[in-house]
């Protein structure tokens, strides 16, 4: 356990769920698109929309979206930065349904490139975050490793065929999830690496038969930058 674990995050308040916890959902889902932002829907659930105003869970997710850290000062002021960096958002309720986390949110981003990435995000607590749904398909895994997705068809041997490459490659898999739609449909593998993924690596995987999409969440530093 770590001492974050206890005492919470290093952070701008007020709320480590509300605030700390959105900053983080916004910051993964910025990094799961993989190319600059033009565009964010953002629908706010639960507690999230009935409180999150007060908590500025609505600024701490554009500023998530900004690349903006837990602990950067600027996040108050997170919709003029993003109006200056070009970022057009909305933000509005939305109900995710009665299974939904009551701090949950649901991005709906544009890449600059024609990128399009869906997610929903769960703030659960002391500044940690669950990523439980991507591109409709439902996933859970807590964006605290390098992680990655790939979307293919359901068919035999795909997952032995994503695993060799990533084992050939070095990459050591800490955690791993299976979904489907439906038997024969579209299926996600969630690995949760102890390594980060190499872009060859990545470019291998997108080439492969059967592979749809392959989104990756990358946890090199950023830098203070936001180019959106």
């Amino acid at each position: 356990m770590k001492l974050t674990d206890i005492i919470g995050p290093v952070m701008v308040g007020p709320s480590s769920s509300h605030t700390a916890g959105a900053v983080r959902i916004g910051n993964a889902a910025r990094r799961l698109l993989g190319q600059p932002l033009q565009e964010a829907v953002i629908g706010l659930h639960g507690s999230f929309l009935a409180t999150g105003r007060g908590h500025g869970t609505d600024k701490a997710i554009v500023a998530g979206l900004l690349g903006m850290a837990v602990d950067d000062r600027r996040i108050p002021d997170s919709f003029e930065y993003a109006r200056h960096a070009g970022l057009s958002f909305s933000i509005s309720g939305v109900d995710l349904g009665d299974a939904a986390h009551p701090n949950s949110a649901r991005l709906m981003l544009t890449g600059r490139e024609g990128r399009k990435l869906e997610l929903v995000g769960a703030s659960i607590g002391g500044g940690r975050i669950c990523i439980t749904e991507l591109d409709g398909l439902p996933v859970n895994f807590s964006g605290d490793f390098p992680t990655l997705i790939v979307h293919n068809r359901d068919l035999p041997g795909h997952v032995a065929r994503v695993t060799a490459l990533l084992s050939n490659s070095g990459i050591n898999i800490a955690y791993m999830q299976l979904n489907r739609a439906h038997r024969g449909g579209q299926a996600v593998m969630v690995l949760e690496c102890d390594q980060e993924v190499p872009g060859s690596v990545l470019h291998d995987l997108q080439a492969m038969d059967g592979i749809v999409k392959v989104t990756f969440l990358s946890l090199l530093p950023e830098g203070d930058r936001f180019d959106v």
